[in-house]
């Protein structure tokens, strides 16, 4: 069940100048694979606010240009990471290398209700365009969120998890094109 303060807010997400800058920077070294990590920030009323990112080594073992895998253990790590600091998850990004930056049926099916999808297109290891999606209520499809890049300081020190911890199961956000 979703919290009910989840619910009213409104579909505006904000990334700090820095949260965006390092997506975009992942996106480019793994190219031609996807690239995944988790938006850390908070939310209120007028929206989410990514203050900083989570990068996470895609742990896909197979068809890494057209899927990712974020595990149960990086996820958790990354949760607590963020709870440790007074932040919350605010969803997860990953890029498209050489695709737009629309959520593929595979993101869809394995898509949480209210987490925010940041996906950046990514055409010959040059970022192109940045959206944010989040999953309707019926599972139907997903909403373009407002996005909004803004000038703040990321909080705390910069986070990376690059281990494949142990699960292959796909319980968290794996994505792919179709």
């Amino acid at each position: 069940m979703i919290d009910p303060l989840f619910a009213k807010i409104s579909p505006t997400i904000a990334l700090t100048h820095t949260a965006l800058h390092k997506i975009k920077v992942h996106a480019m070294e793994a190219y031609p694979e996807e690239c995944c990590g988790i938006l850390v920030g908070t939310a209120g009323e007028t929206g989410k606010e990514v203050l900083d990112v989570v990068r996470i080594g895609n742990a896909r073992e197979e068809n890494r240009t057209r899927r990712f895998l974020i595990t149960p253990g990086e996820y958790a790590k990354a949760e607590a990471a963020a709870g440790a600091e007074g932040l919350g998850v605010m969803g997860f990004y990953h890029s498209h290398p050489d695709h737009p930056a629309t959520p593929s049926q595979f993101d869809l099916e394995h898509a949480w209700p209210w987490c925010s999808y940041v996906i950046v297109a990514v055409e010959g290891r040059i970022p192109a365009a940045v959206k944010s999606w989040v999953l309707k209520e019926d599972r139907s499809g997903f909403d373009e969120e407002i996005m909004n890049s803004v000038e703040r300081v990321a909080a705390g020190p910069a986070r990376e998890n690059t281990g494949h911890a142990g699960s292959t199961r796909a319980h968290t956000t794996p994505g792919d094109r179709g």
